[in-house]
């Protein structure tokens, strides 16, 4: 776990997020934490590509985006990339995540933006379950 993710989870712990909680009847929300390391010089294409694409197929895929950060120090600042995305249950991420992939809206804008090289070079992912306590649930 980078110092960054370390730091970064008491902050989302605080945020008051009540008001993005939505009913899940089956009680498996899950959220999963990634952090993209862009390769050098392409965090701006990396998010521009998030901006005008990513996030909009996420949302077709039945993803519910949760939030977007990037770090303001340390080593990671100018080349890190965290997001929070939130999924009915492990299963609905595993296909939400394959029709993401699958698509051709996907494939067409995830080609076009490597035109100049691989815009990342290192994801992580952790998978979280909220808390009874939390106001993210």
């Amino acid at each position: 776990m980078t110092k960054f993710l370390a730091a970064l989870l008491p902050i989302l712990l605080l945020l008051p997020l009540a008001a993005l909680a939505d009913d899940h009847p089956t009680g498996e929300r899950v959220f999963e934490m990634r952090i993209y390391t862009a390769a050098e010089g392409k965090l701006s294409d990396l998010m521009a590509r998030f901006r005008s694409h990513t996030n909009h197929l996420f949302v077709k895929h039945g993803m519910k985006l949760i939030g977007y950060w990037t770090p303001t120090e340390g080593d990671e600042a100018g080349n890190t990339l965290v997001y929070i995305l939130a999924h009915d249950s492990r299963e609905a991420a595993k296909k939400s995540w394959a029709a993401f992939g699958a698509d051709p809206e996907w494939k067409k804008a995830a080609a076009a933006s490597r035109q100049n090289g691989r815009l990342v070079a290192k994801v992580e992912n952790q998978w979280l379950k909220a808390t009874d306590f939390s106001p993210l649930q």
